[in-house]
């Protein structure tokens, strides 16, 4: 049942896909055509995320046209999905009033990260222009740090009160609905807005009319603080599985809520930032394929200069034994295979480290634990591997001192790497770098210069110990 359900999820998938696909193409054909009537014709039944899809997929100079076609409810639904490029470039398109038009409707939440991206001029012209209520929402959201709980959360929840009966709360709530973000979440607060409990929908339901909420509430209420970090409130909502956690002030009172939509939100943005790091990328939130190609070139370069560095190191030590290689040319060919394979283990290591960090499976006080597990994965990886190469390039060479040399540099370079690719991101964690940015460049580093140097400090070792056997045996 359960191979069935998924493979119906992934067919649905699919189908909304191509979906998208075909409205994104009748729409620009329609558009082309000038049949705007039939493009408004075809965005009827089409829902608010898979127009934004349609609308992103199009050239820059149809999106402000397909937005107009749209009512003005079904646009600000459809404006919180777009791209924040898209928003810009809409809010430069739009007159005044049809801009306040859309951003007077939009959640709190939603305009506050749109207002994030805007100019500091157009921001103040369009908070001059709103209704007092929602100005003052938004400057709320405003006022708190970027990527907290403060600045993410929204202002519309439904508070109820332990007085208040079962039947008095769903008038309450029939009357709040349309204008607050969930009725799933309830949250109950005294007489100063302090937090004293939370109830579910289906609680309130089942109980009697006359029950007072009081009575049905769970006293123990999760929440999280306006200044809590946001991927700490998604794995608050994850852990608890919410459909949205309260947020409180420093004083205890309820402040807004954070939904989970917001929260998946918050996992992309955070997932999608963590790989960019681990290949030596910043894109401060930006979206990199629609960043600037110098911008772009400026972030990529630091870290190519530092393994460009790392490059130059290498050759420093290999250059330093030349008179070994002189001898036994064979081991050049060779390196490559060492530096790479100790990198390949040196980033497994890394990236199961920053996953468990990022998740919180794993804290630096185990930091000990991990090395060591990591150190005895990386010699039973590189016994294997050593053991094969060994065999190989002693078939290749017909030299068994290199090849014994190969094998056991191999196992040394890979308890290395094994060790740096865990060490090192818990280094970074507690010096307060982000582990996933700083970790990928050192690793390299250590890799590279230890490995060739481990390399021919065994391979120095095994010729001088052949040549001593040899000298005691012409004795």
């Amino acid at each position: 049942m359960i191979d069935r359900n998924r493979e119906s999820t992934v067919q649905s998938a699919t189908s909304r896909r191509e979906l998208r696909d075909l409205v994104r193409s009748q729409l620009q054909m329609l558009l082309e055509q000038n049949n705007l009537q039939g493009a408004k014709t075809l965005l009827v039944p089409v829902q608010p995320a898979d127009i934004a899809d349609a609308i992103e997929g199009l050239p820059e100079t149809m999106h402000a046209i397909v937005f107009r076609l749209l009512s003005k409810n079904e646009a600000t639904e459809v404006y919180e999905y777009l791209d924040s490029s898209v928003q810009l470039s809409l809010v430069e398109d739009f007159k005044r009033q049809e801009v306040l038009d859309v951003v007077e409707q939009m959640s709190p939440d939603d305009r506050a990260r749109l207002f994030d991206e805007l100019p500091a001029t157009v921001v103040r012209r369009l908070l001059q222009h709103m209704s007092p209520s929602e100005r003052r929402a938004t400057a709320l959201l405003l006022g708190y740090e970027p990527d907290t709980a403060g600045r993410i959360m929204t202002p519309e929840y439904i508070s109820l009160k332990e007085y208040f009966t079962a039947a008095q709360a769903i008038e309450r709530i029939r009357s709040l609905a349309r204008v607050t973000e969930t009725v799933y979440a309830l949250y109950v607060t005294d007489a100063a807005r302090h937090l004293t409990g939370i109830l579910s929908l289906r609680d309130l339901v089942v109980a009697q009319p006359d029950c007072t909420v009081g009575e049905i509430m769970t006293h123990d209420a999760v929440f999280v603080h306006t200044s809590t970090d946001q991927e700490e409130v998604a794995r608050t909502i994850q852990r608890y599985d919410f459909l949205a956690v309260p947020v409180v002030d420093s004083e205890q009172r309820l402040v807004g809520i954070v939904t989970v939509d917001d929260v998946i939100d918050i996992i992309e943005k955070e997932t999608t930032e963590d790989i960019y790091a681990l290949g030596g990328l910043q894109t401060d939130g930006d979206n990199y394929f629609q960043t600037n190609l110098f911008n772009v070139a400026r972030q990529r370069v630091v870290w190519l200069l530092v393994l460009l560095f790392t490059n130059t190191l290498t050759s420093g030590v290999i250059r330093a034994n030349e008179d070994i290689l002189e001898r036994v040319v064979s081991l050049a060919m060779f390196i490559p295979l060492l530096i790479g394979t100790g990198g390949n283990v040196g980033a497994q290591s890394s990236t199961v480290v920053i996953r468990g960090l990022n998740m919180d499976s794993i804290g630096v006080n185990r930091a000990g634990w991990v090395i060591r597990r990591e150190a005895i994965a990386g010699a039973l990886l590189g016994t294997m591997l050593g053991l094969m190469v060994t065999i190989g390039a002693y078939f290749l060479q017909g030299d068994i001192v290199v090849a014994i040399a190969v094998g056991v540099s191999l196992i040394a370079i890979s308890v290395l790497a094994s060790v740096s690719g865990s060490a090192l991101p818990f280094l970074f964690q507690s010096l307060g770098f982000d582990p996933a940015l700083m970790s990928a460049p050192f690793i390299t580093t250590a890799v590279d210069v230890l490995g060739v140097l481990i390399y021919f400090g065994i391979a120095r070792l095994l010729l001088q110990v052949v040549q001593t056997s040899m000298a005691w045996a012409g004795a």
